[in-house]
């Protein structure tokens, strides 16, 4: 946009000094046009062939291009009465959009404030031939400063926006790798459960039915029995874990609480759920959300916080939905959570980008009491997409 503005204002000086030429030094100001406009192109093919280090030092051709307009307008001047300066005094004001497709606000100020004198001074200077009034001069600078600051402003507006959008960028980015992570993290971590699991119960039992089958020995129908009980519990703790199928028969409330006697039943915690006005009908779009968040903070709280009693609270306010989630462990300290990220320990990471992107938030507070983990969600309608 601006290799395009400047080359317009090229061609708008161009024509300007051969269309309306001044009485004295018109072969200056014609040199000085042609000048400017071989400069534009010059310009234009460098910007567009070089590099990065390039584009970010093109700001520095907006002087020339002011510069040029002083000068064209201190030649014009010159003459007692000339149309010159009036016409080329406009194309000052393509100098702050010029500025604003930078999307730099203190390049745009620094460029536009001098714009604005130089403009003024142009004025004055070719008011004895002109015989222009001071509140038309005055008028106009005013135009032009209001010009100059809504360009300002415009450029920072759009810089805020480019900078939104990159950062969703990269948070989507960098959400896609952690979840290709999570991913083939859980498959390695559902093998080795069920490799040291279930697996071994199946080859116990195996080797027991042939030990029943040789000696015949009450026994081994005894650990047979046993051994595929708990294959069985721990198959269907996976299955659970894999596709909650509570969290769609009966709701989050009965999700949370199968979730809170499993983890208290492995962790030896003490997991309380209150969801006292949380109405068991509710469906939503979030509840996954929900319960995943949680499932992933009973874990950490199982596996590194050594406490002894959790309270899970789940509760709709203020047209948001609110699960609490507080342990009365060790805490941890500050940088923990950011050095466990860089460790790879990304669980709780993503479950934070995927509430966010979702509108929520995840926010924890950690002392020596404890732990506490608060997530919110705006209240979605059944139907929608969370």
């Amino acid at each position: 946009m601006q290799l395009l503005l400047r080359l317009a204002l090229a061609a708008f000086v161009i024509a300007v000094v051969l269309a309306v030429p001044p009485e004295h030094e018109q072969v200056a100001c014609e040199v000085v046009a042609g000048v400017y406009a071989c400069w534009a192109i010059a310009v234009t093919r460098i910007a567009l062939r070089g590099g990065e280090r390039v584009v970010s030092l093109i700001w520095l051709a907006l002087f020339v291009d002011l510069l040029v307009l002083v000068a064209l307008g201190v030649l014009a001047s010159r003459s007692e009465q000339s149309w010159t300066t009036d016409v080329l005094v406009n194309g000052f004001f393509v100098i702050p959009m010029l500025a604003t497709t930078q999307l730099r606000p203190g390049v745009g100020a620094a460029i536009t404030a001098p714009t604005v004198a130089a403009y003024l001074g142009s004025l004055i200077a070719a008011r004895h031939a002109n015989v222009e009034p001071w509140a038309a001069i005055i008028t106009s600078t005013g135009v032009l400063a209001a010009l100059s600051l809504a360009c300002v402003l415009l450029s920072w507006v759009q810089r805020s926006r480019v900078l939104t959008i990159a950062g969703l960028i990269l948070d989507r980015g960098r959400l896609s790798t952690e979840l290709a992570e999570v991913e083939t993290t859980a498959r390695r971590t559902l093998a080795e459960e069920l490799h040291d699991g279930a697996l071994q119960y199946v080859l116990a039992a195996r080797q027991d039915l042939q030990d029943a089958r040789l000696h015949h020995e009450a026994e081994s129908f005894e650990r047979i029995e046993l051994a595929l009980q708990e294959s069985t519990s721990l198959l269907r703790s996976k299955v659970s874990q894999l596709h909650p199928s509570v969290l769609e028969s009966a709701g989050l409330r009965a999700a949370l609480q199968d979730l809170a006697d499993t983890v208290a039943a492995r962790g030896r915690l003490t997991v309380r759920v209150n969801a006292d006005g949380w109405d068991g009908a509710q469906r939503g779009p979030t509840d996954e959300m929900l319960y995943s968040a949680a499932r992933e903070l009973l874990t950490n709280v199982a596996k590194h916080a050594e406490a002894h009693t959790v309270q899970i609270a789940l509760r709709i306010a203020d047209g948001s939905i609110q699960l609490t989630v507080a342990d009365d462990g060790r805490g941890f300290a500050d940088g923990v959570a950011d050095r466990r990220l860089a460790e790879g320990h990304i669980g709780l990471a993503s479950q934070r980008i995927r509430i966010e992107s979702a509108g929520g938030t995840l926010r924890l507070r950690s002392g020596s009491s404890g732990t506490v983990a608060e997530v919110t969600l705006p209240v979605t309608p059944v139907g929608a997409e969370a």
